[in-house]
């Protein structure tokens, strides 16, 4: 691969409505393109019958790309399943919860099954085999948005009942960590072990589920073994790791993306068998651009192998409430490489003109021509060839972290808060203030963390802990960390199963609290703020209450607490309500933590990194329509965009969705 910035698109000559190759290769290339991704949607035109074997267009874009000079990335086309297999096998159809699903809709396939897993993997190793040695080739992309897809065929479950009986060895322990008594679900053989779709077991049905995620995880390491088979040792092997996604409702302008933890499948576990992260980053935009989105993905991605990821797939005008605003697309692309990208690809070069995605508009728009957004996506991509050797390879090194959990996402799916209130809505909300105050963290899996690399750690809903995991953590506290922590943390173990003693769970201690009620808040409110879907009750005893509830019988319990233990402080929002509360107590929290917070706040966003020279690089994001001014707060500084020189206490400019990226 070549030491540049990548810039490039999902193309599909294969949907194309007439041969336009030559002159599609010739546009990408003008406008800076230097990548392409082909080959992963279209199994059914790289095999159109059982073992017969067409790669003629596949040869064309390869040596097109050869003679354009373009990169290419080759997808393993096992996501969506061709006709004749189905007709022909059935059973690769996966069976959910709702039965077996109609051939139509991609992802439908049982990722388990031996004949789906036979003819994949006939189609991987012939297209990996004819197009590895190609040079322009330089990775691969396993599969596309993997997940289980609800997978839970009787031979699914069966492999889990072998699951269980490694995991727990005899039934008894199996109905002890279930509570499996409760309402005579006790099993006591193996054999007798029922449809698991039918549990009323909160507990049982997660560890399904996680069964599942393990599932997919473990389809991506087959895939990734095969692929290795053949690769070079300078091609990569990717997979576009996705997000949960927000349904797009008419009503709602601020809906239709991908924002938190993905609850099918397990990043951390899927990216021990890649090479290179990557991920596809979908966020509102126009007036509803924020840049949250774009920088919570980012951040989760990068912190999976604490290096630089790829952006496989991200958006160029998408939606009719996704048409960019002249500057946004250049926002977009800078807002990636803040947070460690070392490239982006939009899906999709063009937009086709039938299918379920035929409004999801490309670079180009129906007509095929260059228009508004090809021409702004030019204008940068050619400023890459000039400054991107300045910007590849940006390291981040942060001292915070924010955890994430699936088992937490699953036990608060089982056990809701509120109706209105889910797991990755707190995550959300926690990971907001932070980046609306330009503290920097990373985002990281519960079983990837280390304590040790962090100043300061926040639990958005902790509510599966293990033992281990709170041990660790009140261990941190006590060595001179800073630890924040939400309601719904350390309340459940692994299980789903409530800890019988105060809560927080073997963390009263380290918060100074405890509580043994909690409640729909009413009217309640903290700070003038109005508490919404859940409140704890905090009985402070040790710690120092923040701020109590204003509420005739709720205002003589806590709502935010802050206790010294050990050498390092731990603080708990006992509530859901306004950022701005939150955002006070991470101004205590980031003061004892020796975390320095830029004097500016969204919607100017600073993101900074550094380079193996010595160099630093802030970039300043303007995510508004209103220019904005930034005082330099550094000595010298030069923008690496126009190479204007500042010096500290100059005024910085920025016109409205504007970027200045400042190098010292």
């Amino acid at each position: 691969m070549k030491k540049e910035l990548l810039l490039g698109a999902a193309y599909y000559l294969e949907y194309m409505p007439y041969d336009r190759l030559e002159e599609d290769l010739k546009l990408m290339k003008a406008a800076g393109f230097n990548v392409i991704r082909i080959a992963e949607s279209t199994w059914s035109t790289w095999e159109p019958e059982d073992n017969v074997f067409d790669f003629t267009l596949l040869d064309r874009m390869l040596d097109g790309a050869k003679k354009y000079d373009l990169q290419v990335i080759i997808g393993t086309p096992t996501y969506a399943v061709p006709a004749w297999l189905v007709k022909k096998h059935p059973q690769v159809l996966a069976e959910t919860r709702n039965g077996r699903g109609l051939y139509g809709p991609r992802q439908i396939m049982d990722i388990t099954d031996p004949m789906f897993r036979f003819y994949g993997e006939r189609i991987i190793r012939k297209v990996i085999e004819h197009t590895a040695d190609r040079p322009c080739v330089i990775g691969f992309q396993i599969d596309n948005e993997t997940k289980h897809y609800g997978t839970a065929s009787p031979e699914v479950q069966k492999a889990f009942v072998e699951y269980l009986k490694e995991k727990f060895r005899t039934t008894d322990n199996l109905n002890k960590a279930f509570n499996l008594a409760y309402w005579s679900n006790s099993v006591h053989r193996w054999e007798d072990f029922p449809d698991v779709r039918g549990t009323i077991n909160g507990g049982l049905a997660g560890e399904f589920e996680k069964f599942q995620r393990k599932l997919a995880a473990d389809y991506l390491h087959w895939q990734s073994d095969i692929v290795k088979e053949y690769k070079r040792e300078d091609q990569f092997i990717v997979h576009n790791m996705d997000f949960e996604w927000v349904p797009f409702d008419p009503r709602d302008p601020f809906s239709g993306y991908s924002y938190g933890v993905q609850p099918d499948i397990n990043h951390y576990e899927v990216s021990k068998c890649l090479t290179l992260a990557g991920t596809d980053i979908y966020h509102p935009t126009q007036d509803q651009l924020t840049g949250a989105e774009i920088a919570f993905g980012g951040d989760s991605i990068r912190s999976l192998k604490q290096d630089n990821y790829l952006v496989s797939e991200c958006q160029a005008q998408g939606f009719k409430q996704w048409t960019p605003y002249p500057g946004q697309l250049k926002l977009h692309a800078y807002s990636h490489l803040a947070s460690g990208a070392l490239g982006i690809m939009y899906w999709n070069w063009h937009s086709v003109h039938n299918g379920f995605e035929v409004y999801w508009k490309g670079v180009l728009s129906h007509d095929l021509k260059p228009a508004a957004v090809y021409h702004e996506i030019s204008s940068f991509g050619n400023e890459w060839k000039a400054v991107g050797s300045r910007l590849l390879g940006m390291k981040k090194t942060n001292k915070v972290a924010l955890v994430t959990d699936n088992v937490s996402l699953t036990g608060l799916k089982k056990f809701p808060m509120d109706w209105s209130l889910t797991y990755n809505n707190v995550v959300r909300w926690m990971y907001d203030a932070l980046y609306e105050m330009n503290i920097e963290c990373d985002v990281v899996d519960v079983n990837a963390l280390e304590t040790d690399r962090y100043k300061m750690i926040i639990t958005p809903a902790m509510y599966s802990a293990t033992e281990e995991t709170i041990a660790r953590l009140d261990q941190f506290v006590k060595d001179g960390g800073v630890l924040v922590s939400s309601f719904k943390s350390f309340m459940c173990n692994e299980y789903l199963s409530v800890y019988p003693d105060s809560l927080p769970h073997n963390m009263t201690q380290c918060f100074g609290m405890s509580y043994d009620q909690f409640t729909a808040p009413g009217t309640a409110a903290v700070k003038g703020h109005p508490v919404t879907g859940f409140a704890e009750l905090l009985k402070v005893d040790e710690g120092t209450s923040l701020a109590s509830y204003e509420h005739k019988y709720w205002g003589r319990y806590g709502a935010m607490t802050k206790n010294d233990y050990g050498k390092g402080k731990a603080y708990y929002m006992g509530c859901y309500t306004s950022k701005d509360v939150l955002k006070e107590l991470y101004r205590q929290a980031a003061a004892d933590a020796g975390i320095e917070i830029p004097d500016l706040s969204w919607p100017l966003i600073m993101r900074s990194g550094s380079f193996d020279d010595g160099r630093q690089v802030h970039f300043l994001l303007n995510y508004s329509q209103t220019e904005q001014t930034v005082t330099c707060p550094f000595e010298r500084a030069v923008n690496i965009l126009d190479n204007k020189e500042y010096k500290k206490g100059d005024t910085i400019a920025l016109k409205d969705w504007d970027v200045v990226i400042l190098e010292r």
